[in-house]
């Protein structure tokens, strides 16, 4: 006892001080046990050398998971082959084909896209076949496809092969409007503040990626080295990202739409979405605070924020229940009555005003504050997170949820996704399609 007492007194000392310039330190823990049984130290040595190895096995877990972080980083912001493959081929088939660039949808259906009577939803997207999965998906779950319209919008460049990909596959009876964010006459950067913020963003991007490669160090905590990461992803400045808080705008004839992310699957009919009585709230969505996978989502949307900051800590209680984006009943007539744009705006501002110390990048925060008071919260078995971060996500909750959201890196078309949840998606993938086959996109071997 009296050795381990005198142990942990030399221990407390030599962290006080500087190890010795001579010191080898043993490279493992092996080589540290061997260097014990063959060496004769006395009790400060050995203090010393336990110290001096302890803390460089700690830096090096460190850097392995940082490592380990980063390279998972690049593999979910990268393009793969074939999706890249399949842009180029669309928008090749856009120039060439009349087929493709057949109005969308025809003009006796025109009308159709500012009928209150059919079930509108919008989805914004720059990944064609993200996109096919959430719009088929939801048209094949639908007891009443003839009454779907679907809204797809897009960025200038993606527009020709988004375009052409759904003109070339027909999902008839559902209507498909595709449209490019540069045909929104109303999206100018006089109406839409965010633009500016987008600039910045890259501006910030471009400060971590002076080689297009993060400045990151085994240093870093983890909040600073993921903020560096998602100040290198492009989903951060590209205006679809903040293309939901104007939906009032773009669609001014429509009453209510459902927006969906592009990384969901439909798995349920959603038309009963229209009947859930908001009593006069704008946004109707999953609450993330109720315990199991949703208080992880809560614990994770905690992260997000920086709550030592005082305007946070003023305007938002880390313990009121946040809500998910990806699946959301919005109730436009009632949105145009609020300020939640405005709100919006004025969050995104003093955020680059604080040079991005409010929280990281991104649209979930500024999300959470405008629509603050506007939330009206709908059964969870609607929508279904965490497929992209979840491994262990409960597969009878999987196949029970009307809607299931892949948010995170590990997303179903990607290499690092989890092949056991992949098949959800999958099976609304149609891998015999010419351009899929020619761009060797191939269904994933489980």
């Amino acid at each position: 006892m009296r050795l381990v007492r005198d142990l942990y007194v030399m221990l407390d000392k030599v962290n006080s001080e500087e190890a010795p310039l001579d010191l080898k330190v043993p490279e493992t823990f092996d080589e540290f046990i061997w260097d014990m049984k063959n060496n004769d130290y006395d009790l400060r040595s050995f203090a010393f050398k336990l110290k001096a190895t302890m803390e460089s096995m700690d830096k090096e877990l460190r850097s392995s998971r940082l490592s380990e972080q980063l390279n998972k980083h690049y593999a979910a912001i990268a393009i793969p082959k074939g999706l890249y493959c399949l842009s180029l081929r669309l928008t090749d088939e856009y120039s060439s084909n009349a087929l493709a660039r057949k109005q969308l949808p025809p003009p006796e259906l025109v009308p159709c896209l500012s009928d209150n009577s059919y079930f509108h939803f919008v989805l914004a997207s720059d990944n064609i076949l993200a996109a096919s999965v959430v719009v088929r998906s939801t048209i094949r779950s639908s007891l009443k496809p003839e009454r779907i319209v679907f809204h797809v919008i897009t960025d200038k460049k993606t527009y020709p092969a988004m375009h052409s990909w759904f003109a070339l596959n027909s999902l008839s009876p559902a209507i498909v409007e595709v449209k490019g964010v540069h045909q929104f006459d109303w999206l100018t950067q006089e109406n839409v503040p965010v633009l500016e913020s987008i600039e910045t963003q890259r501006a910030a991007r471009d400060r971590y990626h002076g080689s297009r490669r993060p400045i990151t160090s085994a240093n870093d905590s983890p909040r600073v080295f993921a903020a560096k990461l998602q100040a290198g992803s492009p989903t951060y400045t590209n205006v679809l990202n903040h293309i939901r808080i104007y939906m009032p705008e773009l669609f001014p004839s429509l009453n209510k739409v459902v927006f969906l992310d592009d990384d969901v699957v439909v798995q349920h009919d959603l038309s009963p979405l229209w009947d859930i009585d908001l009593s006069g709230k704008v946004n109707g969505a999953v609450e993330t605070c109720r315990g199991g996978d949703s208080w992880v989502m809560s614990k994770r949307f905690r992260n997000y924020l920086n709550f030592s900051h005082p305007l946070i800590a003023k305007n938002f209680d880390p313990s009121e229940c946040a809500w998910a984006y990806g699946m959301n009943i919005f109730d436009l007539n009632a949105w145009r009555k609020t300020t939640i744009k405005d709100k919006y705006h004025h969050w995104v501002k003093e955020n680059l005003k604080s040079n991005f110390t409010l929280w990281r990048l991104g649209t979930l925060p500024p999300g959470l504050i405008a629509f603050k008071g506007h939330v009206h919260p709908i059964d969870p078995s609607w929508h279904l997170l965490g497929l992209g971060y979840q491994e262990k996500t409960d597969i009878s909750s999987v196949e029970q949820a009307a809607v299931i959201h892949y948010n995170g890196q590990s997303k179903p078309w990607l290499e690092i996704g989890f092949k056991h949840l992949q098949p959800f998606w999958t099976k609304y993938v149609n891998y015999s399609n010419e351009f899929l086959r020619n761009c060797h996109i191939m269904e994933p071997q489980l």
